[in-house]
């Protein structure tokens, strides 16, 4: 006996809201619409489900077709089921949000054009992706402070600065950067990648080499090129003098001094590293939280 379902069937779509972080704010990729309805206005990328397919390959395959970008890791967002959400027929849309360095984008297929918007200056969206976009961002920032989620917007090694200007462009709040970096590092989930040092930390480094290895040292193109006898004006510290607490050179100045103000060598700064063995320890524990 066959049975006959008493109701038209819904279609049902995708959108996929990606999130981008360009160093300073957070961004969002939208396409312009290159048909009815809605034609000319901004929409997220999407579009209609066909049956051989799952929500999440849809909302992968719109998404490289209207904007070529390639993407794995969607996490879903929810079900939008507004009956008046779109005046073509009733459409339940399945969205998506995903988390990428931002590249190149190109439209095509029913996009006419694909482009990074700063998420405070995103322009009116068609559909109601307005509210789908007001239910990501909410979703996000629950999400940050259960799984180190914005890591993918950065690259494989960061300062503590990119990533507290990062957490602050998702969360909208400043914090303190001795609070901010000190919380980081108890998680355990950031290793120390690289770290970086000014010029006066190769004034240092020089005084500690051998007349054989000290001819050309440093980062700027002067260092690189003159000798420690044209740097320094033919001044060579005895043994006795070549400590670094005792030292203090002025890189700008034409004839340095060992003086007995005391001056570290500068940082740049710290690059760290996501370590996901640890995160995926906590987060097998079930104790992994942001506490900021």
């Amino acid at each position: 006996m066959s049975y006959t379902y008493p109701y038209p069937h819904p279609a049902v779509a995708t959108d996929c809201v990606v999130f981008g972080f360009d160093g300073k704010g957070l961004q969002v990729l939208l396409i312009r619409r290159g048909v009815e309805p809605y034609k000319g206005l901004w929409a997220f990328p999407g579009g209609f489900m066909r049956m051989d397919e799952t929500a999440e390959e849809c909302a992968k395959r719109e998404l490289q077709e209207e904007t070529s970008l390639n993407i794995q890791m969607l996490k879903q967002l929810g079900a939008f089921s507004g009956v008046h959400r779109d005046p073509r027929e009733r459409v339940v849309s399945v969205a998506f949000y995903a988390l990428v360095q931002p590249s190149e984008v190109v439209g095509g297929d029913d996009a006419s054009h694909a482009e990074w918007f700063a998420i405070e200056e995103v322009p009116q969206l068609a559909f109601d992706h307005d509210f789908i976009l007001r239910k990501a961002m909410q979703q996000l920032r629950k999400d940050i402070y259960f799984e180190p989620i914005g890591f993918e917007l950065l690259g494989s090694a960061f300062t503590m600065s990119e990533l507290q200007r990062l957490y602050e462009a998702i969360l909208g709040v400043r914090f303190d950067r001795r609070n901010f970096e000190k919380k980081m590092l108890q998680t355990g989930i950031l290793q120390l990648a690289e770290e970086e040092y000014d010029d006066i930390a190769d004034v240092f480094t020089c005084f500690e080499q051998s007349d054989e290895t000290n001819s050309f040292f440093g980062k700027t193109k002067e260092m690189r090129t003159k000798s420690i006898d044209e740097l320094f004006g033919g001044f060579k510290p005895s043994d006795s003098e070549m400590k670094f607490s005792d030292i203090n050179c002025s890189l700008n100045s034409e004839s340095p001094t060992i003086e007995t103000a005391k001056r570290k060598p500068g940082r740049k700064g710290r690059k760290y590293s996501f370590n996901k063995d640890e995160y995926d320890r906590f987060k097998k524990n079930n104790n992994f939280r942001f506490e900021f």
